[in-house]
């Protein structure tokens, strides 16, 4: 078995793993950078074959064809396409390891199999392909979410997925464009951003900010002129964006607007998280009702404060859509709003306000990630009522999602729903103030099902937005494990979780030589999922 064992001497990605032994080392084929004389690499062919044919007729197997292997001493790039690379394929692929070798190696020979490897090196690669887009014209309300997702969340609908994951992408240009520049002034008005759209069909058409409605002592920014943006009231948060190319008009069905909202940044947006009292929605009639619709008190800071040279971000949200509604009057629209964990939650306040601006709304869909709760069941039932569809990507290790309010587990709170006899309490705790529920439709996916995330992943991973798209990717139903042809680019993942991914894949990206230290300046493409 000398040929095996010399083999189990180099790893899957194509170097040897400890020092050979002399005879290895003359062995050029199995090493092809070696460099040794035509004659001698014919003789030791020939040995090899010989070798090859007695080990078959010890396993009582057909003798495979000859290998067939270039005479001449491989070079770099020899022009007649036997380069080192293709020798190795040849070789393991004439070899057929995984036919002459025990089951308990089969794993191992594919890990290292070049199959294997070209599929972890275009998973890692910063340039992945992107899967072609199937048309959605005739079927766009049903992924927009009339239905309410029935019959396309579990299993996932290959085309809803790759919707998930392209509005996800959305969100990221966001969180960039922020960290790009995340100082604002309150003595002047904001210049407009530069957005990089991960779609190039949709072009940005306004800004957004939130103010905090926290009032921070003037010693504070005295003590802390260096930190600027961590006491700025007022940040850019998201923008606006439309859908201007014919040919993806045409794919979609619909003309798209997209309202885009990055998640907790600032020190003050933080502070409003955590002032968790429900308010009453403003404007809303609440005679005649037992529960009037309450939310959470800082969300809504954030949405309806002003700021010193902006308005609200409510105030720019409903005036952009108004106007774009005007611009493209005739058309069919679409509104989708998403946004990622404090986003998720202001974007919910935005559908539901923009669900009653006018007479004729265009249908509106929420697409949220990591979102926490909102408000309570009446504001649920008034978002629901307005004919807003709510679609909620939660991971089940994030916490975020299960907070705030009281009933951490909303399988118990059903429960309690559904149970006549506890009726009545259920009515009294709707009334107390932090008598949080969920909104809309839930799609759920968990880290623990990625085989690349570790098992005990922590807190900021699992709430981190790469991971969720990493993990809707790679969802194809609640009772079937990581999809197999998954094919987003794990490179982002890697630099963003490089501690909560296994062990394994660290490694197998430094020896591709993916310098992961260097990705923060590096724009890096995400592939979506195929229709496959």
């Amino acid at each position: 078995m000398e040929i095996v064992r010399t083999i189990s001497a180099q790893n899957g990605l194509g170097f040897q793993a400890s020092r050979p032994s002399l005879a290895c080392r003359r062995v050029s084929r199995l090493n092809p950078l070696t460099r040794v004389s035509a004659s001698t690499q014919t003789l030791t062919i020939e040995s090899t074959q010989t070798h090859l044919s007695n080990l078959e007729k010890l396993l009582q197997k057909q003798v495979p064809p000859p290998l067939q292997y270039n005479t001449q001493p491989p070079h770099k790039d020899s022009g007649n396409g036997s380069s080192p690379e293709k020798m190795v394929r040849n070789l393991f692929e004439n070899l057929n390891l995984t036919k002459i070798l025990p089951d308990n190696m089969k794993a191992a020979a594919e890990e290292m199999s070049p199959r294997h490897m070209n599929r972890l090196q275009r998973l890692l690669s910063k340039s992945p392909e992107y899967s072609p887009r199937n048309n959605l014209g005739s079927r766009w309300r049903e992924y927009h979410g009339c239905n309410d997702w029935v019959g396309i969340l579990d299993p996932l609908d290959e085309n809803l997925r790759r919707e998930i994951v392209r509005y996800g992408e959305f969100i990221q240009a966001a969180y960039q464009t922020f960290n790009s520049n995340p100082a604002t002034s309150d003595d002047k008005a904001p210049l407009p951003r530069q957005v990089s759209l991960p779609d190039k069909s949709y072009k940005v058409t306004k800004s957004l900010y939130a103010t905090s409605s926290i009032g921070l002592p003037s010693w504070v920014d005295d003590m802390a002129p260096d930190l600027g943006w961590m006491t700025q009231r007022s940040s850019w948060i998201g923008y606006v964006a439309v859908c201007d190319d014919k040919r993806e008009i045409s794919r979609m069905g619909r003309r798209d607007i997209i309202i885009s909202l990055r998640g907790t940044a600032t020190c003050l947006e933080w502070a409003e998280n955590v002032r968790d009292v429900l308010d009453r929605v403003p404007g809303e009639d609440n005679s005649g009702q037992v529960q009037p619709a309450k939310v959470e008190c800082g969300f809504l800071s954030l949405y309806k404060t002003p700021g010193s040279n902006m308005p609200s971000l409510s105030e720019s949200v409903v005036e952009e859509v108004r106007r774009l509604m005007d611009l493209y009057k005739g058309e069919t629209l679409s509104i989708t709003v998403t946004g990622h964990s404090l986003g998720a939650a202001l974007a919910l306040l935005a559908a539901d306000e923009l669900s009653t601006c006018a007479q004729e709304m265009p249908p509106i869909a929420v697409f949220s990630f990591g979102g926490p709760r909102v408000g309570n069941r009446a504001f649920a039932n008034r978002v629901s009522n307005n004919g807003v569809k709510v679609l909620r990507i939660v991971n089940s290790q994030d916490v975020i999602t299960k907070v705030p309010g009281m009933f951490v587990c909303e399988e118990l709170d059903q429960k309690l729903r559904d149970n006549e006899k506890v009726a009545g309490v259920v009515n009294v705790l709707d009334n107390m103030p932090w008598a949080y529920s969920h909104v809309g439709t839930e799609l759920r996916v968990d880290s623990k099902m990625s085989p690349y995330l570790k098992p005990n992943a922590d807190v900021a991973c699992c709430h981190d937005l790469e991971a969720y798209l990493h993990l809707v990717d790679g969802f194809m139903a609640s009772d079937c494990p990581f999809r197999a042809n998954a094919k987003r680019s794990l490179t982002r993942l890697l630099h963003e979780q490089r501690s909560n991914v296994k062990k394994l894949y660290i490694s197998k990206a430094k020896d591709l030589r993916l310098n992961l230290d260097n990705l923060q300046a590096v724009a890096i493409p995400s592939c979506l999922p195929s229709p496959s």
